[in-house]
């Protein structure tokens, strides 16, 4: 389940870095599609990983991976609905602490599935 996870992560995640690419070499915010699809895909792993650290025994870096996706699912949130949503452009410092709170769960996920991670259960 947590190899599922961390595959959807990494789709939606390549889709995160053309929106950040997009939104930081000019003054536009990505199209609505690709931000729809980088959502779905990030919601998708987040719900595997919910239901693994809730059902079956988890590292607890997988659990804080957890917490970080659900910090950075809020700051999506808050992109989307406040700002995108609203035609606005997305405050840069915004994007970038999305950015940090999904690749340090990322990081941590990818910390809890790699072979001979003594973490690992």
């Amino acid at each position: 389940m947590l190899a599922s996870a961390i595959l959807l992560f990494t789709i939606a995640a390549l889709g995160g870095v053309v929106m950040a690419a997009i939104r930081f070499a000019g003054k536009r915010n990505p199209p609505a599609w690709l931000a729809m699809l980088h959502g779905l895909l990030a919601a998708s792993g987040l719900t595997l990983l919910a239901y693994a650290v809730c059902t079956v025994p988890v590292p607890a870096s997988a659990t804080l991976a957890l917490c970080l996706f659900l910090l950075a699912a809020g700051g999506g949130a808050v992109l989307s609905l406040a700002y995108k949503w609203r035609q606005r452009l997305l405050p840069a410092w915004l994007v970038a602490g999305h950015a940090v709170a999904a690749v340090a769960g990322y990081l941590m996920l990818a910390a809890s599935v790699l072979p001979g991670y003594a973490g690992n259960a």
